[in-house]
């Protein structure tokens, strides 16, 4: 079954840029569509952007637009989401998760395949 993995977190300041990564191993990963979700303290895990299995079709959660942007490279079984403009707002534990087949949704109940998370956290 197919496993992810996230990188690239950690503290950066206002303004700032990170760069998130989501690996793949031990699964057909062009066949399925990776969502990245978010769970700041004390509140409920929402949904950020999404790619589809080849990559033509993305979705961005309003609070995101225009300072997040998501690809994939289907050659290095991974998909990434570069954050600029960072607002302590954006502070959480990121997540990425993966939906067999293409489709066009951030609902997390559709989405089966869950990694273990990378801490982003935004602060002067």
């Amino acid at each position: 079954q197919l496993q992810l993995v996230e990188s690239g977190g950690g503290l950066v300041q206002p303004g700032g840029s990170l760069r998130l990564a989501c690996a793949a191993s031990k699964g057909p990963f062009h066949y399925y569509t990776i969502g990245w979700f978010r769970q700041a303290p004390g509140k409920e895990r929402e949904g950020v952007s999404y790619i589809s299995s080849e990559g033509g079709m993305t979705g961005y959660a309003d609070s995101v637009k225009g300072r997040f942007t998501i690809s994939r490279d289907n050659t290095k079984d991974t998909v990434y989401l570069q954050m600029n403009n960072l607002k302590p707002e954006d502070t959480a534990d990121y997540y990425c998760a993966g939906r067999f087949g293409s489709v066009q949704s951030l609902r997390q109940f559709i989405y089966s395949i869950w990694g273990q998370g990378t801490q982003v956290t935004v602060s002067s």
